[in-house]
């Protein structure tokens, strides 16, 4: 993606305020004249800031203005090693919620709308951030939170609750229970907002069919403001993201190197105009390309795909590197699967196995099925796995983000 001479106006600008203040940047920009970069490419040359950097400045060594300015801070939602503490200014705040806003605009959703907000508040970003936006739209505000699905559901019916917005674990869940209830008629919902976690187009299918809704994926991390920085549109062909706060590149995950439009590497993030803590060619692990063309919805912002994956949730098992968004892909295609499935990797016996657990549909030939998605496993992954059928419900469902891979060989 070439860079716009104004998001390289702001860069620069940015980094000159970095170099001058004692903050985290100071140190990580010692030793470059900051003059001298007169170009996209001379930017591309910049360090890297990666998560590890982030823990390194625990708690407040990211924080690039004087603390009477900072408002509020955040923490990302990893439950181990140091935290990252996030601070925002006023300001950040403010400009989160004009992103989230714009976000729920492309999602079709109005004032007219309540949005019943689910994720969990506190240092993580997602609740304050869909409740933030959703105000600033000026629509009304169903401030739910996690867990209690008989009050999510009772509030969901008496309120006429429009818009869901869930983890993709959590939104099935509740189109589970709807289902098992006999309640869809009781629901009003025409908009579901998922964001948190990557989800494939079987889960998607099965979501927006028991719940009746039109489906968006919302993109974000606590580092960079925390959700709302990208959404789907209702093309439904990648997700528009806001280059006037933010500026995207892709690179190879173990070069660095910048990659064409279109290629599939890491998302990295620089931040035009935060101010709390500041971010240059941030890592963030993530999956996905630059689409390129215009979206048949009209919108100018330019496009990520939808995540594909995580640098660091691949397996390697026999030598064969697996991502979950290839077992999502291969189930996709196969009838009598369902969306749910977990893999457990052993190493017994002194070689590594590979047990899939997979919900099958009701009244499906088992040894039928589990023959196909072995079968369609070696074919498409490279890899014979032992396969498992479970019930429908049967594999555990999560009120916040979903583990479907347990490596037990370390």
């Amino acid at each position: 993606m070439k860079m716009k001479e104004s998001q390289f106006l702001v860069i620069k600008e940015q980094l000159k305020k970095l170099k001058s203040k004692e903050c985290f940047y100071q140190q990580k920009l010692e030793g470059i004249d900051v003059d001298s970069i007169q170009s996209q490419e001379d930017f591309e040359k910049l360090p890297f800031t990666w998560k590890g950097d982030l823990r390194e400045a625990y708690p407040l060594g990211l924080m690039a203005v004087p603390e009477e300015e900072i408002v509020r801070i955040h923490s990302s939602s990893g439950t181990t090693g140091i935290p990252v503490i996030i601070p925002y200014t006023q300001k950040d705040v403010d400009d989160w919620a004009l992103m989230f806003a714009r976000c729920y605009e492309m999602a079709g959703v109005t004032n007219r709308d309540r949005v019943q907000i689910t994720p969990g508040y506190g240092l993580w970003t997602a609740g304050i951030g869909f409740q933030n936006g959703a105000e600033k739209l000026g629509a009304m505000v169903i401030p739910m939170g996690p867990g209690n699905t008989d009050k999510q559901l009772r509030m969901m019916m008496d309120m006429e609750s429009t818009v869901l917005c869930a983890t993709s674990s959590y939104a099935l869940l509740l189109a589970e229970e709807i289902d098992k209830r006999g309640i869809g008629e009781k629901i009003h919902l025409r908009k579901g907002i998922i964001g948190s976690e990557r989800w494939g187009e079987k889960m998607r299918a099965r979501i927006a069919h028991e719940l009746g809704v039109s489906l968006y994926d919302i993109y974000g991390l606590t580092e960079v403001y925390g959700p709302g920085i990208a959404i789907s549109c209702d093309s439904q062909c990648g997700m528009h993201y806001w280059d006037d706060y933010v500026y995207i590149e892709i690179v190879d995950p173990k070069t660095g190197e910048v990659l064409p439009d279109g290629e599939v590497g890491e998302i990295v993030i620089t931040t035009l105009k935060k101010e709390g803590a500041p971010l240059i060619r941030y890592r963030t692990h993530d999956l996905s390309r630059i689409m390129t063309g215009e979206c048949p919805c009209g919108s100018q912002y330019p496009r990520i795909d939808t995540l594909i994956g995580r640098t660091d949730d691949m397996l390697k098992v026999k030598g064969v590197n697996i991502f979950p968004s290839q077992i999502e892909e291969m189930l996709q295609n196969i009838k009598g699967a369902s969306s749910e499935y977990q893999v457990m990797v052993d190493h017994l016996y002194g070689k590594d196995i590979l047990t899939l657990f997979v919900e099958a549909n009701p009244g499906t030939n088992h040894y039928l099925l589990e023959s196909e998605i072995g079968e369609q496993f070696k074919y498409k992954i490279g890899l014979t796995p032992v396969v498992k059928l479970v019930e429908i419900g049967e594999l555990p469902r999560s009120e916040k983000k979903s583990t479907r891979v347990f490596d037990n060989r370390y």
